[in-house]
């Protein structure tokens, strides 16, 4: 019984990495999109931190969603965890890259954003046939 039990923690816990994986994947591909845009269009700078924002939760929904394509239960749970590994994954590279990281506003709220799209994910994944 107990090595049922630890077969489906792991194969849940390389789905969630999996889906944090690509996550971070889409959101590299996808700011490289938007970095050329910036650099060859007349887009202004006061766009980039919204479109950083969006960029996130789009990356988190579709990390999530495929994270929990093959599961029939517990979508909440592991697409909160897709977002969470995300930001954090995110933040400690902030924190080696920038001397002068600290959690601010801008911090928070994408922390609330990746925690709910990542649910929401979590959810779509679920329940996609």
């Amino acid at each position: 019984m107990d090595n049922i039990k630890e077969s489906e923690f792991t194969k849940n816990a390389i789905r969630i990495l999996k889906g944090s994986i690509t996550a971070i994947i889409l959101t590299l591909i996808l700011l490289l999109i938007f970095a050329a845009l910036l650099t060859y269009t007349a887009i202004q700078e006061n766009v980039i931190n919204p479109v950083i924002i969006v960029i996130t939760g789009v990356s988190i929904l579709v990390g999530s969603s495929i994270s929990t394509l093959k599961i029939k239960k517990n979508g909440l749970i592991n697409g909160l965890l897709v977002g969470l590994i995300y930001i954090i994954t995110i933040y400690v590279i902030s924190s080696i890259a920038c001397a002068g990281f600290k959690i601010n506003l801008y911090a928070t709220i994408m922390i609330i954003v990746g925690a709910i799209m990542g649910m929401v994910g979590g959810v779509i994944g679920v329940n996609l046939k």
